[in-house]
């Protein structure tokens, strides 16, 4: 009798998984719950923003970890990235405009939304991904358990040092990426393109505005905030061993990564 039971509940479990509408409406529950569990996270996260003063060092460490530790890739990114820029728009505008107009039009793109964007989707494979990955560890083998029974703040321990140091780390990684990425562009159409040194760089002052600039640092802030956090949270939520440590580590990327597009679109509204 108990058997018979026990298969019946597995069929009308199975029969309810495959429900469209089961899914349907399960599908918008997970998201509001994790939304909030979220939020919640958040608001500890913003009571303890102060105790990064108290404990510099941490911080620190976490700045040259997650930031300094991610600047040979940043470059490597953003040089081809120039590269590539500087080839396809020399393709692109050969024959309409004047090869003048080719380094303000580098110029735009790279600092409004290539350098921001691809920096931030490489910091969300990098920094949110190993973030998860770190702190899904500690929680599978109950070390944050260990450390609340010692009444240390888990929050203000692990989570406010990375997500203020992606904060203050992320700008200077995109200027210094908005750099290396307009030498690549210039070195190729000089190089291989036959452009002049006062062709590419003629017109880019005419172009150039502090807004622009401020635009791009601006996204940048919020995308390594969001992958920080991202990470964070996801660390803190993971569960299922060394399984669950993987999945989190997965989840981390996709989510941070769709939240640096959606980001982008959202501060492109409100900016432009």
């Amino acid at each position: 009798m108990e058997q018979n039971t026990k298969h019946e509940q597995i069929r009308i479990g199975a029969e309810r998984a495959l429900s469209p509408l089961y899914i349907i409406g399960q599908l918008p529950t997970e998201f509001v719950s994790e939304l909030g569990r979220f939020g919640i996270m958040m608001g500890r996260v913003a009571t303890e923003l102060g105790a990064i003063f108290k404990r510099r060092d941490l911080f620190l460490r976490e700045c040259e970890r997650l930031g300094v530790d991610s600047l040979p890739l940043i470059l490597l990114v953003g040089v081809f990235t120039g590269a590539v820029s500087g080839w396809q728009l020399h393709y692109q505008l050969e024959g309409y405009v004047p090869f003048d107009m080719i380094g303000p039009g580098i110029f735009k793109s790279i600092v409004l939304e290539m350098g921001p964007v691809l920096t931030g989707l490489v910091i969300s494979g990098r920094v949110a991904a190993s973030i998860a990955a770190e702190l899904g560890t500690m929680r599978v083998t109950e070390q944050i358990d260990a450390l609340e029974s010692m009444a240390i703040s888990s929050t203000r321990y692990l989570a406010v040092p990375r997500i203020a140091a992606m904060a203050g780390m992320m700008p200077i990684l995109v200027i210094q990426v908005d750099f290396i990425a307009l030498m690549g562009a210039w070195f190729v159409t000089n190089v291989f393109l036959g452009m002049t040194t006062v062709q590419f760089w003629g017109l880019v002052p005419a172009f150039f505005h502090t807004y622009d600039v401020f635009s791009g640092l601006l996204k940048s802030l919020f995308f390594g905030m969001s992958s920080a956090m991202i990470g964070c949270y996801v660390g803190f939520d993971t569960t299922g061993g060394a399984e669950g440590v993987g999945t989190a580590t997965i989840k981390a990327f996709v989510w941070s990564s769709l939240t640096v597009l959606v980001l982008d679109f959202l501060v492109a509204m409100i900016l432009f």
